[in-house]
């Protein structure tokens, strides 16, 4: 007899369970099933086009004209591929404010060569070569002031491109 009233309690117990769980699960449907579904829409991803600027351990780092459908890997051979010592794993993309100003590319005096110089307001394919030449005959350009000591470069194309020039190593 002792053992059918240990089986009753314990029928009682399973039952009350049995029951909280299923007025809980009620109560919870209630309440959240009939609620509108939620809504998420993810705005469609903005069309880009323009120029984008590619610095860094690329062979031509520069400004390129940026299209719908290019691709990362794609605008990387456009700027002359990877240089050796790139660390594609570590790619930063920066984008400017709208306020901000873009700041020209600077051209190296002591490593550009003779086409990239000649992209220089003034400077043709004779000034690109004479600038090229007194850097290898007198050594790398310590400040762009120097650059009025190349022969055919004086003060007034100096200061048409020298916001343009920089004498990083």
């Amino acid at each position: 007899m002792a053992a059918s009233k240990f089986n009753r309690y314990w029928t009682l117990i399973i039952t009350f369970l049995v029951a909280i769980i299923a007025v809980g699960g009620i109560v919870t449907w209630v309440r959240y099933g009939s609620s509108e579904p939620v809504e998420i829409s993810i705005p469609p991803p903005q069309e880009l086009q323009g120029d984008i600027y590619i610095g860094g351990a690329v062979n031509n780092p520069g400004f390129y004209p940026l299209e719908a459908g290019d691709t990362i890997e794609g605008i990387i051979q456009i700027a002359g591929g990877a240089s050796s010592s790139a660390d594609l794993s570590q790619l930063k993309l920066y984008i400017s404010w709208i306020e901000e100003e873009e700041e020209p590319q600077k051209i190296n005096l002591n490593r550009a060569e003779v086409w990239l110089l000649k992209a220089l307001p003034g400077i043709g394919e004779t000034r690109a070569q004479a600038i090229v030449d007194y850097r290898l005959w007198s050594g790398r350009f310590h400040n762009i002031n120097e650059l009025t000591r190349v022969e055919g470069i004086g003060a007034a194309t100096f200061d048409q491109i020298k916001h343009l020039i920089t004498v990083a190593d």
